[in-house]
């Protein structure tokens, strides 16, 4: 459920005409809803067993004021980088629900992070360990880490975002796991607290969950034989979201809740999630001015005013999100549309072959799901200014990130001194 809807023929944003945004903003720019922030959280925090911890990914929409949003509500965050680390901290998220993950951490990174006394590290690998210790050691403090094993689980889902199958870069081989640990114990600046896993994201089945979460709740029985002092289980994220009104919905977060409830079984250790698309991907959508219609000889093609470099999601994964008009278009033929920017790629494609409502220039459309890994993935390609994002609350609307300039853009660079 999401809280973006038609009202009296214009689509709205909560109670405010997303066409009334476009006339104060300009177009393209993002959109979220408060409502939806909360209510996709609460329902995810009502899923699973109590005192977890709810690490908000925060690679999946860095923006501020959603972030301070989340931690209202009690949220923690997943980072990493340095960059999510203060933009974590900058929204409101306390350092001790902050967890580290992320396969090149650098020495830099890891000093800020224990600067800041975060919850703990998820630790990629075994050369890792090392650096954690010595950064550790140099601060007179003890690391507190889990080390990310990859269960070697296919999570079938897209490849690109596939993180838990032996061919991936992410995390510690499972035949190597014991000895990681081993070897960690040694190390006097580290504290093996848990074990962490996360398989990928879009995950639209229970199963890859399933077995991974059993095989973690079984390393965590061997570990502590072992005389590993494991409190806590990080099991990830990566439940997937409906990008597709008419198509098959992913599982909700009752049946998530109750796979992990069911894997945890009796286990005494602090349980750790970390989801991020879940809560914002519905939350927000990505609004644009139609340029104009083009009929070519095969096709015909709506030019919107944004582009792959504000939404990269159908270039990067061939992704589908659903694209309606902010006018309601009611009972109407619809036409058979490519919906293409201006960007200078044949890459730059929203949609092929899409069944759309006529539309002409000047018509606004919103392309819907556009929360996660929108705004946060947006670059300058074409020297085209990043969108501005608004967050929408009830009646109001504010501009949390405003739509850069072409001026700013060129104010970050420098001459060196031979063309001067």
């Amino acid at each position: 459920m999401n809280h973006f809807h038609y009202r009296n023929g214009v689509l709205h944003a909560e109670d405010v005409p997303v066409a009334e945004i476009a006339a104060a903003v300009g177009t393209p720019f993002y959109c979220y809803s408060s409502a939806t922030l909360e209510r996709h959280y609460r329902v995810f925090e009502s899923a699973v067993p109590k005192n977890t911890l709810i690490a908000y990914a925060v690679k999946a929409n860095g923006n501020l004021s959603v972030i301070k949003t989340l931690a209202a509500l009690g949220a923690g965050a997943d980072i990493v980088s340095a960059g999510e680390l203060k933009r974590a901290l900058a929204g409101g998220v306390p350092a001790a629900k902050i967890v580290f993950s992320g396969v090149g951490k650098k020495r830099s990174e890891i000093a800020a992070a224990l600067d800041a006394g975060i919850f703990q590290f998820n630790v990629e690998g075994e050369y890792e360990l090392d650096l954690l210790n010595e950064v550790a050691l140099s601060k007179g403090v003890r690391a507190k880490f889990a080390l990310r094993v990859n269960p070697d689980v296919d999570a079938k889902t897209h490849a690109k975002i596939s993180t838990g199958k032996a061919e991936n870069k992410f995390g510690v081989g499972w035949s190597r796991v014991r000895g990681a640990y081993a070897h960690a114990a040694t190390l006097p600046g580290l504290e093996a607290v848990g074990v962490a896993a996360h398989i990928g994201s879009q995950i639209t089945e229970l199963e890859p969950f399933r077995q991974t979460f059993a095989k973690l709740v079984g390393l965590v029985s061997t570990l502590r034989a072992d005389g590993h002092k494991i409190s806590r289980i990080d099991f990830g994220g990566g439940l997937g979201v409906p990008y597709r009104q008419d198509g098959p919905l992913p599982p909700d977060p009752a049946s998530y809740g109750a796979v992990v409830r069911e894997a945890l079984g009796g286990l005494d250790a602090q349980l750790v999630l970390e989801p991020g698309r879940l809560i914002v991907a519905n939350a927000g959508i990505l609004v644009a001015e139609v340029i104009s219609v083009k009929k070519g000889d095969e096709k015909e093609f709506i030019i919107l005013d944004a582009g792959m470099n504000d939404l990269i999601r159908p270039a990067m994964y061939d992704a589908w999100h659903d694209i309606v008009p902010v006018r309601e278009p009611g009972s109407v033929q619809r036409r058979v549309y490519d919906v293409v920017g201006p960007v200078c790629e044949s890459a730059d494609l929203f949609a092929r072959d899409r069944e759309l409502p006529p539309l002409s220039a000047g018509d606004l459309v919103a392309i819907l799901t556009a929360g996660a890994y929108g705004a946060v993935q947006g670059s300058s390609y074409n020297a085209r200014p990043l969108a501005p994002e608004v967050l929408v609350k009830g009646r109001q609307f504010a501009v949390t990130r405003p739509r850069q300039t072409v001026d700013e853009m060129i104010a970050q660079e420098r001459w060196p001194d031979w063309l001067l």
